[in-house]
This record gives C-alpha cells, sequence and structure tokens, in this order.
C-alpha cells in the first residue's frame, strides 16, 4: 500500500482543465459534445521549400516542430540573431475532394531562417499557427513568398500530383502568377 502514498503521486493533485486535443477522422461526428468542431490534421502536409538548393521536400516531424531543418536549433522570434540563416518556407498543403476528385484546398507559407553551425533559428509561431489554420479552411496564404520560391512550390505540387493540382481552383492558380523560375 506504501507504493500509492501521496508522496509517489507528485503533481497528482493539480487540477486537470480542458486541453486541446489533436484528432484523427472527422471531428463532428458523435454528439456534439466535448471536442465538437475540433480540427483534423488528417489532411494537412507540411512542404519545406529550399530556395538555396532549389528544392521541395515533405517532412512530416513539423507537425511536431521535429522537422529536420528544426532539429538541433534553438528558435527565437528575432531574425536579427540568425544573420546566417538558411531560409526555409514551410508551408502547409491541405486537400479535400471535390466533383472531379482530391485538389489542393488551402496554402499557407511561413519563413523560417535556420543557422546549424550557431544553433539559432528564427520563426514566427503566430504566423505558423494562423497560416496553418488558413490553410485547413482553404484559404491561400502565399503572396509573401518570394517568386522563386513560389515557383519551387508550384512545380512540386504539379509533380507531385497532376490530378490534384488540375482539379485545384482558380485562386489557387492565381496565387501563383508572376511565380518564376530563376
Amino acid at each position: 500500500m506504501s507504493e500509492f502514498s501521496k508522496d509517489n503521486n507528485k503533481g497528482a493533485e493539480k487540477k486537470r482543465g480542458s486541453q486541446f486535443n489533436i484528432l484523427s477522422g472527422d471531428a463532428t461526428k458523435g454528439d456534439g459534445g466535448f471536442n465538437a468542431g475540433a480540427l483534423s490534421l488528417d489532411n494537412v502536409t507540411p512542404v519545406f521549400i529550399d530556395p538555396a538548393e532549389d528544392a521541395a521536400f515533405i517532412d512530416m516531424g513539423a507537425l511536431h516542430a521535429r522537422s529536420e531543418p528544426e532539429k538541433r536549433v534553438k528558435f527565437g522570434p528575432d531574425k536579427s540573431n540568425v544573420p546566417d540563416g538558411k531560409l526555409y518556407w514551410l508551408v502547409w498543403v491541405s486537400t479535400e475532394h471535390g466533383e472531379n476528385g482530391p485538389y489542393y484546398a488551402g496554402l499557407g507559407a511561413c519563413e523560417m531562417l535556420v543557422d546549424k553551425k550557431a544553433r539559432r533559428a528564427y520563426k514566427s509561431m503566430p504566423e505558423h499557427v494562423n497560416n496553418l489554420d488558413k490553410a485547413i479552411k482553404g484559404r491561400i496564404a502565399i503572396a509573401h513568398m518570394d517568386e522563386h520560391s513560389r515557383y519551387i512550390l508550384q512545380e512540386y505540387l504539379k509533380a507531385f500530383n497532376r490530378n490534384m493540382w488540375d482539379n485545384s481552383t482558380e485562386e489557387l492558380y492565381e496565387a501563383f502568377r508572376g511565380a518564376a523560375e530563376q
């Protein structure tokens, strides 16, 4: 019985409140009670754009801030602390299913500067949260990206699944107008 003493349950008396839970599946199923309307990340993919390398890649670790660019660096909210940082764009890409099949529905781009040597990096957490939210809701937020990075993203999305690209909205195509190869 001594193994269940109060001393072994440190923190057990803390009051537990509601916490944000990321749920898989349809969050609106059920009785509409607790957690009704919670957002699902099932149809969201983090795509990294590396303009210095003319590359794009998926890293699912970004869903929990554990992607390769994010590992082994300390993030801060000030760009001036990362003067030699390498530019990455983390683009949250959401997909939906329409009349003609699946399509790219939302895009939310977030700037990151990473200096692996100095182990310092910059990202704006409010920007990440807001642009992820926009992507989930089917909005397009990539206008602040440079033309070359948008071009890399455009070509990556086309190559990844041409049917999804072809089924996408005119709003998505318009967001890429002016994107140029350099």
